[in-house]
């Protein structure tokens, strides 16, 4: 993948530096005179998740070329009930639009409606909920990048071993990357998986877990990561031996790069983080404008980064992060 091609649709969400109170109820510099000025929420699956971070800068950026409010709240860790009652705050502040990160989709679809009935436009990002109102979402095709993550894996085994997987379970897309893996290692008739943790969208959890995998399973030939937790934390990957454990996950922030670097981690699939929150606001804004999506499922796409490529994107990323 040509990472240069693949990113540089995304520098465009970072035309404005970001700077304020989002949470704030002043108008943005670019308000027009005597206009309401528009409130989206920004919700993410918990605030102790460091990618939604970039979806928050994402936003507040496109928020104040748009001349609107972005507020950016959730629970501070992953659970489907807090965000549901976040969420219902939200439909109780009548919010002009909200955009989601779903936790639970089955859980969330109710209030998902609920919003919807009540005039309040909703899309989700990064983790759809496809059985209910909400109107677009964006993000990665996450059967289609399990499917990457279960081929990168049978290229590192040369076909044969062991695979154990990580996941956290009732989210919509990490079902999806699951279900894709599952489906690129049939590919694989030597490769068998032993085993698939449910981590409950928990780092510490997932550390936890590795450890007793990499005890349990001595001679295990790869680890795949639906989700970044195990690089979110530098010592998540301590127990993995890379000369016999292969490790492929999601997620390119936080210790990833240097875990790829080390040699610990050998491929890393990247999402569009600043675009969770910018073409989120962006449909949002149109939404409200009259201007329906194109479409109700908008692939954002992912990054393949292997330690050949890595300097590359992190150039990109770096330009991305800083607004230059």
């Amino acid at each position: 993948m040509k990472l240069r091609s693949a990113l540089v649709a995304a520098l465009a969400f970072t035309v404005a530096a970001c700077g304020g109170n989002p949470m704030k109820d002043t108008a943005p510099a670019n308000a027009p005179a005597g206009k309401k000025t528009l409130r989206f929420a920004l919700l993410p699956k918990s605030l102790d998740i460091p990618v939604f971070n970039y979806a928050n800068l994402g936003a507040q950026r496109v928020a104040k070329e748009l001349g609107v409010e972005v507020i950016y709240r959730g629970p501070d860790t992953a659970d489907p009930l807090k965000q549901k009652e976040v969420m219902e705050s939200f439909i109780t502040q009548k919010v002009d639009g909200i955009a989601i990160s779903v936790t639970n989709a089955e859980f969330l679809r109710s209030t998902i409606d609920k919003a919807i009935d009540a005039g309040i436009p909703v899309v989700t990002w990064d983790s759809d909920a496809p059985t209910s109102k909400r109107i677009a979402f964006y993000g990665v095709d996450d059967f289609k990048a399990g499917q990457i993550l279960g081929e990168e894996t049978g290229k590192l085994l040369n076909g044969k071993g062991t695979v154990a997987f990580l996941t956290s379970l009732g989210a919509n897309n990490l079902q999806r990357r699951l279900d894709g893996a599952q489906d690129a290692l049939k590919k694989f008739p030597g490769i068998k998986v032993v085993e698939t943790y449910d981590i409950k969208e928990d780092s510490v959890r997932c550390a936890e877990l590795i450890a007793t995998g990499t005890q349990r399973y001595p001679d295990l030939g790869a680890w795949i990561s639906v989700g970044g937790w195990p690089v979110f934390t530098q010592r998540a990957l301590d127990p993995v031996k890379p000369e016999k454990t292969k490790f492929i996950s999601f997620d390119t922030v936080e210790a990833g790069p240097a875990l790829l670097r080390s040699g610990k981690v050998q491929v890393l699939l990247g999402q569009k983080y600043f675009g969770w929150g910018a073409e989120s606001i962006r449909l949002l804004n149109d939404i409200i404008n009259g201007k329906k999506p194109a479409s109700a499922v908008i692939d954002s796409g992912v990054d393949i980064v292997t330690l050949k490529n890595l300097d590359e994107y992190l150039a990109l990323f770096k330009k991305m992060e800083s607004g230059s």
